[in-house]
């Protein structure tokens, strides 16, 4: 069994504009027939939602025989929960709520090996194709993907340090919480929020590290590539349902669709 190649990490290092989508409902039919559109990456978001390991196996089967790329968001930035998503055969992780350099490097050691980091060694689990792949100990570092997100402003602060981490492939802008913390919550079409996200794109181009994001719409994703942002997902599996269940119902009931909450986040 050959090792897995991590596209999505030489898609953003090599200055391609991968484009993806959110997957909140934990089901793996719906994310193989959204890997199935032709989305470039698929986050799995263990965050936000119910979605245990079980569910998130399941998953990354359902998408493996697609092109998209798993970007699987552990709760916490946990060196076990890590451990677990990557065994799982998880290459990309996306860590929320990264502060400073040193919760960083946190991140990045919990993704390697020793002597480069402290990830546990198993044999025989899905990341190493239950031990058929060759050298995978050795091999799997390198195609380790590293994203971490800020989403505060005492993290935007830290943007540069954050960036120079070692190990760090990307960094994710989560413009829900920075509305949040910028005392305009769940308002991500603000200006001022909009010129803070503008200004992390540009600052991240800067450093020479790629930047992510997620935007609710095409239109306001379209506006965070025209930014700068390197990589963009665009709404979720369960806002896709949503919007178009309005929608269709409006239709039969001959009324506009009901405009979502203000309040509501990109997802």
């Amino acid at each position: 069994m050959e090792m897995p190649v991590n596209q999505f990490k030489r898609a953003i290092a090599s200055g391609k504009t991968p484009i993806g989508a959110w997957l909140m409902s934990g089901a793996p039919s719906t994310a193989e027939a959204l890997a199935s559109v032709g989305f470039d990456f698929l986050v799995v978001d263990m965050e936000h939602t119910p979605i245990d390991t079980p569910q998130m196996i399941g998953i990354l089967q359902a998408i493996a025989g697609t092109p998209a790329q798993a970007i699987v968001r552990p709760p916490w930035n946990d060196m076990v929960m890590v451990k677990r998503a990557m065994d799982a055969g998880a290459q990309t992780l996306l860590f929320p709520f990264v502060q400073n350099a040193d919760e960083a490097k946190r991140a990045v050691a919990s993704t390697r090996y020793p002597p480069d980091g402290v990830r546990g060694v198993a044999g025989t689990h899905r990341g190493s194709r239950y031990g058929t792949i060759p050298n995978y100990l050795k091999r799997a570092n390198e195609e380790a993907c590293v994203i971490v997100q800020i989403e505060t402003l005492p993290a935007f602060d830290q943007l540069a340090s954050i960036a120079a981490v070692p190990g760090v492939d990307s960094i994710f802008i989560g413009p829900g919480d920075l509305s949040a913390s910028m005392g305009f919550i769940g308002d991500i079409g603000n200006a001022a929020v909009q010129d803070k996200l503008k200004e992390g794109a540009q600052a991240c181009k800067r450093l020479g590290k790629p930047s992510g994001i997620i935007g609710m719409s095409p239109d306001m994703a379209g506006k965070f590539i025209e930014y700068g942002f390197s990589w963009v997902a665009v709404g979720s599996d369960m806002g896709y349902v949503v919007s178009r269940g309005q929608e269709y119902l409006a239709k039969m009931r001959g009324s506009a669709p009901a405009a979502l909450a203000k309040s509501q986040s990109a997802y």
